[in-house]
């Protein structure tokens, strides 16, 4: 067997293993903490795993020791603090006191519309894990109204619990990657290779994001796709054949090539989703003269700027809402937890400035 193709079985028998292991602590989790007289508190429409305590990233020799981060999306949240806190109130912060009713309204009315307990001890070390309601989670996922936890899902994440084939959560995943994609395909050249397409792709949800300044490992695009460059293909393939009028991707050489003419960006620039339209036409329309989304992004279209003033939408967008969910991740969190979570954040930074420090400069 060759080298490259025992590297390519190795990396699959250690996904296998990370999905088996993710898999266990999922279970383990339901059960200690989920579940009562056998009975689950709550029904998860769709739950997931991601991050570097799902993934092996560019740089670690394994998962281990990462705190293991969960998103747990159920159709109502008040149901579920009532039940959760019932069972688990030592998960919470003092926000506890508030009640159901108040946690919720916290949760769908502030920040990225997920509600976080950080730092939650288990059998194999610490999780930390996201509520969300469906019908928010649908709305970011269609019109990036808050890019958040749709821009997690850009990315290749561990499913735990999947959505019913009858949920409108089925169609909005899907529709997100479409998103992503026309996002990606407007900030690229006319030729690129495919993991600069990922990266571009994993770099939405990161652009504008406030802590990627001093918070986070300033390699944390690179170090997430350069190990998953698969598994982005996988994410990714099925939306090929509806984009064959204006791009083509070669597996074999991994180039990627695009129509970049008006008649291309005008096409792109009517599917994406309605946040980042919003923004560029009110961007567009500082100076007073107002013009409607159609007279705007046929301008936009035969403008150079174009990838441009898409980059700042989606930035504009990320900042927002990666400022309103880091504030309310205090309160959340309780002081103490959100200094140590943070203080291993800054950590982060600081190692990967120590590994390539003429990023600083």
């Amino acid at each position: 067997m060759a080298t490259d193709e025992i590297s390519r079985q190795h990396a699959l028998d250690c996904d296998a293993e990370r999905s088996v292991l993710q898999g266990q602590i999922f279970t383990e989790f339901v059960d200690v903490s989920l579940k009562s007289n056998n009975k689950n508190i709550a029904d998860l429409v769709f739950a997931f795993s991601y991050g570097s305590g799902a993934f092996q990233q560019h740089g670690q020799k394994s998962t281990e020791g990462n705190v293991v981060d969960l998103i747990l999306v159920v159709d109502d949240a008040e149901t579920f603090h009532r039940l959760n806190l019932e069972r688990n109130s030592k998960h919470y912060s003092s926000m506890k006191y508030l009640g159901p009713h108040l946690l919720a309204s916290f949760q769908e009315k502030w920040g990225a519309r997920v509600y976080f307990n950080t730092l939650v001890p288990y059998k194999h070390g610490l999780l930390k894990y996201g509520v969300i309601s469906s019908s928010a989670l649908v709305a970011d996922l269609l019109d990036w109204e808050w890019m958040y936890i749709s821009g997690r899902l850009h990315k290749p994440v561990m499913p735990l619990v999947l959505p019913h084939s009858s949920h409108p959560l089925r169609s909005a995943l899907k529709h997100n990657l479409q998103n992503a994609m026309h996002t990606a395909l407007l900030l690229l050249p006319d030729t690129f290779q495919e993991e600069t397409l990922y990266q571009t792709l994993a770099g939405l949800s990161y652009s504008g994001d406030f802590r990627m300044s001093f918070g986070e490992d300033r390699n944390k695009v690179k170090n997430i796709v350069t190990p998953q460059i698969g598994k982005f293909r996988e994410l990714y393939s099925s939306l090929w054949p509806g984009l064959a009028a204006y791009a083509e991707f070669n597996t074999s050489s991994g180039r990627c090539e695009q129509d970049t003419s008006p008649g291309a960006r005008m096409f792109h620039l009517n599917l994406l989703p309605k946040q980042i339209q919003q923004t560029i036409v009110h961007e567009w329309n500082r100076d007073g003269r107002w013009q409607d989304v159609e007279d705007v992004f046929r301008a936009a279209a035969h403008d150079t700027e174009c990838p441009e003033l898409v980059k700042e939408a989606v930035q504009k967008t990320v900042k927002a809402s990666s400022w309103t969910q880091s504030i309310k991740g205090i309160p959340t969190a309780g002081f103490v937890k959100a200094v140590r979570y943070g203080f291993a954040k800054i950590n982060k930074f600081w190692k990967s400035l120590k590994k390539n420090p003429h990023d600083s400069e």
